[in-house]
């Protein structure tokens, strides 16, 4: 197929160029699909691409976004959740629980503030009794010194009760990479996202594979180069790193997203999981078994002790954003399939190629108000938007696949 637009440079001066036109096809593509309340997308940058390399349901990380885009985020929250139930006036914040995480408390406190803000009265509460001994309430400061309270989460007659209220709506902010022992289908209380997206549920291929899904509707209607926006992947599954069981496909399959790019290096990471666990960078199929006992034991157990038995492989994409002459790479945050906010992610201590979701990670806030109220199409924020609702709009394939479960 012959396209017209086939390098990085025109991809992001059609962008800039078209963006309501853009945004009205991804709203219609939306349309038919059941949209995710939020999600977050890492995106890379590098000479000849610009493509996501992951995309999280259940985001932390508000409290890394700009002012004014909390704003509007608090603006799109309420538009969207409105939509669908329309009385709704108390919401529940159900988060995780590694309340230990300062940094998370932020977040929580931020997502709060988002949705009190746009007219909810909202309470944080967790299902997880081990949080509470005998009390009902866990009083805790974040690490900007906000006062958060966590109150105990019910299920009574099928609905959510926190701080002895009914809930008429419930986010979801626990990715369940260890699931809840819930009846989630016989809940009457709207929850969103949907509690059957979580990691126990969810991979890392599927999510891609439903990226190139949505990558191929948004570049056949524009003629573009689909290998612009995309990061070539392969699923390997039968992996065990502890006993070095399956190294060898990890190996083979390296080298084939490798090719003849000597230069490429690439991402090997956990089929499910988050918060940057599980992920190595090689530059060969040979590293691969050459791996030591450290190397294999940082591939074979993910957040909440999850074992990883399968991996993507997976093109990886040099960033050439700098930030301090830091290598940095962008998140842009989503509500209702709309980009509100997001930043730069630095690492003082990593290279062009590698992993920047490690130690030494620092944010960069950036606002993208202005391009959401049509006021400046001329940034690279634009092309950063598109990108990740392109993305979040193979989330909604993945839910849509999920519904019924």
């Amino acid at each position: 197929m012959s396209y017209n637009i086939n390098t990085k440079e025109e991809l992001e001066s059609f962008v800039t160029h078209n963006w309501n036109q853009i945004n009205e096809f991804l709203d219609s593509k939306f349309l038919e699909l059941p949209i995710p309340l939020y999600s977050s997308v890492d995106i890379r940058e590098s000479k000849n691409k610009i493509a996501p390399v992951d995309n999280n349901m259940y985001p932390a990380g508000f409290n890394n976004i700009c002012a004014l885009d909390l704003d509007c985020a608090s603006e799109t929250f309420k538009k969207f959740i409105l939509s669908s139930n329309p009385e709704a006036k108390t919401i529940a914040i159900i988060p995780e629980s590694h309340t230990k995480n300062t940094f998370y408390l932020d977040h929580l406190a931020y997502l709060k503030k988002a949705l009190t803000d746009a007219g909810f009265t909202t309470y944080i509460a967790s299902f997880d009794e081990e949080l509470f001994a005998e009390e009902k309430e866990l009083n805790l400061i974040s690490a900007s010194k906000f006062d958060l309270q966590i109150s105990k989460a019910t299920i009574i007659d099928g609905h959510v009760f926190a701080h002895e209220q009914r809930m008429d709506y419930v986010v979801l902010n626990n990715d369940q990479s260890n699931p809840m022992d819930i009846e989630w289908k016989k809940i009457l209380t709207p929850i969103h996202p949907s509690p059957f997206i979580g990691w126990f549920n969810r991979s890392k291929s599927g999510h891609f594979v439903a990226y190139h899904e949505a990558a191929q509707v948004f570049c056949q209607e524009y003629k573009i180069n689909p290998s612009l926006i995309e990061a070539n992947f392969k699923l390997v599954d039968g992996i065990d790193f502890s006993s070095k069981e399956g190294l060898e496909k990890v190996a083979a399959s390296v080298d084939e997203i490798k090719g003849d790019n000597n230069e490429m290096k690439v991402f090997i990471k956990g089929d499910q999981g988050t918060y940057g666990m599980g992920i190595s960078v090689v530059g060969s199929g040979e590293e691969v078994l050459n791996f030591n006992r450290k190397d294999r034991n940082k591939m074979d157990i993910g957040k909440n002790k999850i074992k990883f038995t399968s991996v993507i492989v997976q093109e990886g994409v040099e960033t050439i954003i700098k930030y301090d002459n830091m290598p940095a790479e962008v998140t842009i945050y989503l509500v209702g399939g709309k980009s509100v906010g997001g930043f730069m992610r630095a690492n003082t201590e990593k290279g062009a190629h590698d992993n920047l979701n490690a130690r030494g990670m620092v944010f960069r806030r950036f606002c993208i108000s202005e391009i959401r109220q049509n006021q400046d199409f001329q940034a690279k924020e634009a092309l950063y938007s598109v990108i990740a609702r392109v993305s979040a709009l193979a989330g909604a394939i993945e839910l849509k696949n999920k519904q019924g479960l």
